[in-house]
């Protein structure tokens, strides 16, 4: 009888719990009450929280590799099959494609430039993280956080660096979270108040053909130049497609809907759970949510000053506060475009046009992702 209390005793999560797993469950309450009280990417950082809880308790053996004598945790095989081999981020790409317009970036392609310009974080970051000691691999992983786009940064990173998945991916969705803190002292500070008042032309219709020619032209476009990043971008135009056809209203509705919904809960959930204390409590992990935040700040300063050099050639017609909008926060980048705008003159309608280099800004970081991909991977 002593021997059965003894063992039971011992298979007492709380007798295994270290300080490091005690720090990581808070810092997963904390996600969660930003989440929930701060209303901070909710959709995603209540998955990753509560998949970082799960990780951190101990015996649990959620993310436990399976074995000849016993399986693995539940987490290990979701993320092994949809994370690792890289199937959750272009399912979300799908979905994401199935919700975004590209109208107003077909009506106005200069915006692919700010969309690109936009990217620059991307890459400044990349070299700075080799100039701090980061390997290749890991410096592509961090500096895609630039790209402001989440599901991107965990492809690249499950490919490249997956040891770091857990710090990248929460950077990555806690700088979406904090786009309209972050980029309106920038926009500010980059232009002046008579470019911030700028009010720019109505842009044109695009017609329906326009709309269902664009997901074929530019999938073909980007898996020639850049073959790496076709499943991102295919995934991306296949869904646009299905929105804009006019004839798969049901698939369409699916991708927007029920399918984003269950990888989202799935990739969430396997993120979080691959940031153990023994992976993320490094110092490593400061350095990148540092060097992310810096990622972010020069792709929103990026789009900007190219916004202003595009805004002079064109004799003054194009308002500088959308190449913010370059990083690919949809549409939160564009909202943020169409607020600083209007705060100095209300009169101000900025939302469709900083949509153009939203928009470019998807495209731009899978291309950028890609590129990184083929170069590292």
């Amino acid at each position: 009888m002593v021997d059965i209390i003894v063992d039971f005793l011992g298979n007492i999560g709380f007798v295994s719990l270290t300080v490091g797993q005690l720090l990581m469950i808070g810092v997963s309450c904390l996600l969660v009450y930003l989440a929930i009280a701060k209303g901070f990417e909710p959709l995603l950082l209540i998955p990753i929280a509560f998949g970082m809880l799960l990780a951190n308790l101990p015996l649990a053996g959620i993310m436990e590799a399976g074995k000849a004598d016993s399986p693995g945790g539940l987490l290990y095989y979701i993320y092994n099959s949809g994370i690792k081999l890289g199937i959750f981020p272009p399912l979300i790409f799908l979905g994401v494609g199935a919700m975004t317009d590209f109208g107003p970036l077909i009506a106005n392609p200069k915006s692919l430039f700010l969309g690109a310009a936009a990217q620059l974080g991307i890459f400044a970051t990349f070299i700075g993280s080799v100039l701090l000691g980061f390997t290749a691999k890991q410096a592509a992983s961090i500096g895609i956080i630039g790209g402001a786009d989440g599901p991107t940064a965990i492809f690249l990173t499950s490919k490249l660096a997956p040891a770091l998945l857990g710090p990248v991916a929460i950077a990555a969705y806690s700088y979406m979270a904090l786009v309209p803190i972050i980029q309106p002292p920038i926009m500010r500070a980059l232009t002046t108040k008579e470019e911030r008042k700028i009010k720019m032309e109505q842009l044109r219709e695009v017609s329906k053909t326009e709309k269902i020619v664009f997901p074929i032209m530019v999938t073909v476009i980007v898996a020639l130049i850049v073959p790496s990043a076709t499943a991102l971008v295919g995934m991306l135009m296949l869904g646009n497609l299905f929105r804009e056809c006019g004839v798969t209203e049901r698939l369409s509705k699916t991708a927007q809907n029920e399918l984003i919904n269950i990888v989202t809960i799935l990739l969430g959930l396997s993120v979080g759970a691959t940031a153990g204390a023994e992976q993320f409590l490094r110092a490593e992990t400061i350095k990148i949510i540092v060097l992310g935040v810096v990622a972010f700040g020069i792709g929103t300063a990026g789009g900007v000053l190219l916004a202003k050099v595009m805004n002079k050639l064109s004799g003054g017609t194009i308002n500088p506060l959308i190449g913010s909008a370059g990083v690919s926060a949809v549409p939160m980048a564009a909202r943020v475009s169409q607020v600083v705008g209007q705060e100095e003159n209300p009169g101000n309608f900025l939302l469709m046009h900083a949509m153009g280099p939203n928009v470019a800004g998807v495209i731009g970081s899978a291309v950028a992702a890609g590129v990184l991909l083929s170069l590292f991977g």
